[in-house]
């Protein structure tokens, strides 16, 4: 039986032209890291479900990939009327896919703490996978590039990751580049001014959904929650407030310190003296963040040219490795959505300048005994860092010229009877047609 080659919604393949281009941003992105003092990690593809479930909120536990347990997960499962999917997918699947990266370091960090130096300060460059729908820029499975620092509790961090973020949107040379801040201290700090302590998950879910749905259905969704009128009003002198001043003025009977207003104050005190090189820090008073494990400052990317959602988002979680067994270790960490930054760079046209492509040279194959004569010069460039590589078949010259434009090879070699003789290598520049007979050690040298 012939089967239809497809891959499931959500996924993707990479041809290498998009690899080319998806690795050009890894390699920036990971130099920015390793610049700032961070270490690399990685996790399974798969944790505990335990591990992951209970940390992103109801809405975030219902995008997790469950894995069916092995062998025969029925056996012991008593099948009738009360059945749901959610009570018997807790007792087939005991395993899921990492829904993001920062809930696995969380749990990394705790089992591993007797090994590691702290504060520990660490990138991790791995797929996540999520069962949501697939749309543009959003897909099931995707990269995540993270950083993360634990056990310190330094507003230091949080400005240092704001450079790292401004470091690398200037290496992309995307422009345009919004940081959007918040904490969520203000947020609980609003929603208590409003009255509405118990249904803070929900105001903001809601809020989160903002440049979605805008503010006039966000009202209508928490007021269909159980939130009053009267409290909605009080979220509209919130939503207005388009500074840290007015946002002081709102909250002036409530303490600073605890309400988050001198974190947002020193943070912007700082980035202003130091300065940013491309990227423009907003005070965002809708941003929330749904995730549950944030407590502190908050942070999402986006850029001004393209509308794709964000590019990158994070924020301080205080207690998210208490749930493993240590509650003493604040963390802070930002994730770069490495997909979405390529559909920016693509839709921008940014990458035709910027990939930096290695020199290449292909060898004509004329044969068994000229293909052999190649090969220790193919060694020789390969030694020098040049790509080399022969033809592998023996066919017509227009096949394999072809395959060297196809693949745009800089320089073609030929090597037959009569440069064997000679000594000397045929060489043409596929740039402009040029070619000329030169001994090896002066091609090397051309090249380097």
């Amino acid at each position: 039986m012939r089967i239809k080659p497809s891959i499931p919604k959500g996924t993707r393949d990479f041809t290498s032209e998009v690899m080319f281009r998806r690795e050009f941003i890894f390699k920036n992105v990971k130099s920015i890291f390793k610049s700032y003092g961070y270490s690399p990690i990685e996790t399974p593809a798969m944790e505990n479900i335990q591990t992951l479930t209970g940390k992103y909120g109801d809405e975030g536990d219902r995008l997790i990939f469950k894995v069916l347990n092995s062998g025969d997960y029925l056996k012991d499962i008593q099948l009738d009327e009360n059945v749901t999917s959610q009570n018997i997918s807790n007792k087939i699947a005991s395993k899921a896919l990492r829904y993001d990266l920062t809930v696995p370091f969380a749990r990394f960090v705790v089992q591993n703490q007797e090994k590691l130096t702290f504060p520990f300060k660490r990138y991790q460059m791995q797929n996540v996978w999520r069962a949501d729908r697939p749309q543009k820029g959003r897909f099931r499975e995707f990269f995540q590039c993270d950083v993360d620092i634990v056990g310190s509790n330094s507003l230091l961090s949080e400005i240092e990751l704001i450079q790292l973020t401004d470091d690398v949107f200037t290496s992309l040379n995307i422009p345009n580049v919004k940081i959007f801040i918040n904490n969520r201290k203000v947020l609980v700090a609003m929603v208590n001014k409003m009255l509405a302590k118990e249904y803070f998950n929900d105001i903001v879910i809601a809020l989160d959904k903002i440049d979605k749905i805008g503010f006039d259905n966000v009202k209508k969704e928490i007021i269909a929650k159980g939130v009053t009128k009267q409290s909605c009003e009080i979220l509209d002198d919130f939503v207005n407030c388009k500074s840290i001043a007015d946002l002081e003025i709102l909250l002036s009977d409530t303490d600073s310190s605890k309400n988050g207003l001198d974190d947002l104050k020193f943070i912007f005190d700082s980035i202003n003296k130091i300065g940013l090189k491309s990227c423009e820090i907003v005070f965002n008073i809708t941003l929330a963040r749904g995730l549950d494990y944030y407590t502190g400052c908050i942070f999402e990317v986006i850029t001004k040219d393209l509308k794709i959602g964000s590019i990158a988002g994070g924020g301080r979680y205080d207690n998210l490795t208490s749930v493993f067994g240590n509650n003493k270790l604040s963390g802070l960490g930002i994730s770069f959505g490495i997909d979405r930054i390529y559909l920016v760079m693509e839709e921008l046209g940014l990458f035709n300048d910027q990939i930096d492509k290695d020199t290449s040279v292909m060898f004509i194959n004329f044969g068994k005994e000229e293909a052999v004569e190649c090969l220790p010069i193919i060694q020789k460039l390969r030694k020098v860092g040049i790509i080399s590589e022969i033809y592998p078949d023996s066919t017509k010259i227009k096949k394999q010229m072809t395959y060297a434009n196809n693949k745009s090879f800089d320089y073609v070699v030929m090597i037959g009877e009569d440069e064997i003789k000679t000594g000397l290598i045929s060489v043409k520049d596929m740039s402009n047609g040029f070619q000329e007979n030169v001994t090896i050690n002066d091609f090397i040298k051309k090249l380097n």
